[in-house]
């Protein structure tokens, strides 16, 4: 008889996998193994989603390793950068690269600027133009404008972009740098080719790893890839089954055992858009059963707080004249104790985030808006 899985037992064996329940004493590399890459985006979340799992996190060891090509940002899972390690960047990004380049040459992709081009001309063009050294965005324009003086010039680098793996390069996604992105081709950038050879069934159980149980849809959903039941078949007994409420075919991988639902979860606050809530794609076992107070946990700049292992509310961060001021808005009435806890972890975040800052954390009435 196939076990099935409470909501409360998926919720705490995705946290003890992200090390949400404890702070690990892994290395930065080591967590972007792990979590096959944390969501980049954007600069601070990686961050804030390292600081939340890493014990005494550093943020210098972001900085020096991509400095040091020991990481990058490359886009991967969901078209969405990626803090990863090389050998990730190689060995995931031909899996992902020919969903990417079906994008460009759709009707729908900027109002149909490329249609009727040849994308082999364009993809040549795009090479030739990125060339072998890190290019920013306003030098690719101006050889996208030669080299296509009657279409948009950045729906071209767009292509570009789309069509060719290509990462950032520092100073971008070092620590407090929201430099502009300059692109750079994968191999010249890393001195190696992309590894075609990687099984995407390795992929997925490494997915299963960090963010599993998860049904086939999960996986779709995480990484956009097509033929996630196949990746499963081909991984056999090193994988197990369950059932979800719902009856709903969970996967596995065998050797792992599952979390207890009564393990305590503490507070935490992540970075907009982390990996935590975007890797499933039924989200209920980081934003609860019923999900309709917790949908601004995916808006922009708006970011996550966990209690008791649940998205509970949003908050964002305001800096202005030395003071940096935490708004939070809970999604529900918060017991004085679950209160005194997202106070006490704010104001560790503050001092990770704005060290030079007066902090100040305010607590707002449940659903009121976080803008100042």
């Amino acid at each position: 008889m196939v076990t099935q899985l409470s909501n409360r037992v998926l919720n705490r064996t995705l946290l003890a996998r992200q090390h949400l329940l404890e702070r690990s004493g892994s290395t930065t590399p080591q967590m972007c193994d792990h979590l096959v890459g944390l969501q980049a985006q954007d600069v601070p979340p990686p961050f804030i989603g390292l600081w939340s799992r890493i014990a005494d996190f550093d943020p210098a060891t972001v900085s020096q390793a991509l400095d040091e090509r020991r990481l990058v940002r490359i886009t991967l899972m969901r078209g969405t950068i990626h803090l990863v390690t090389p050998a990730d960047a190689l060995r995931i990004a031909p899996h992902i690269q020919p969903e990417l380049e079906k994008v460009p040459f759709r009707k729908g992709f900027n109002f149909g600027a490329m249609v009727g081009l040849d994308p082999d001309e364009v993809r040549a063009h795009g090479e030739a133009a990125l060339g072998d050294e890190p290019k920013s965005a306003a030098d690719l324009r101006v050889e996208a404008a030669r080299c296509y003086p009657d279409r948009d010039a950045g729906a071209v680098v767009q292509t570009w972009l789309y069509q060719l793996p290509v990462l950032q390069t520092p100073p971008r996604g070092r620590w407090r740098d929201n430099s502009r992105p300059v692109w750079s081709r994968v191999q010249p950038w890393l001195g190696a080719p992309l590894d075609p050879s990687y099984p995407a069934s390795e992929l997925i159980l490494r997915y299963l790893r960090a963010f599993g149980p998860a049904s086939t849809m999960d996986m779709q959903a995480w990484s956009r890839l097509p033929a996630m039941k196949k990746a499963v078949a081909e991984l056999g007994d090193r994988v197990r089954t369950y059932i979800d409420a719902r009856g709903r075919t969970l996967y596995d991988a065998a050797d792992l055992e599952l979390a207890g639902p009564d393990l305590p979860a503490p507070v935490r606050l992540l970075g907009w858009y982390d990996n935590a809530l975007l890797s499933h794609q039924d989200r209920a076992r980081i934003t609860g059963d019923d999900t309709a107070p917790t949908l601004r946990v995916f808006a922009t700049n708006v970011s996550p707080i966990l209690v008791d292992g649940f998205a509970a509310g949003v908050y964002k961060v305001f800096v202005k004249s030395g003071t940096a001021r935490l708004r939070a808005s809970p999604s529900r009435s918060w017991t004085k104790t679950e209160a005194a806890q997202v106070e006490a972890e704010a104001n560790a975040l503050l001092a990770f985030l704005e060290p030079e800052s007066e902090p100040v954390v305010e607590i707002l009435e449940p659903g009121a808006d976080l803008r100042l």
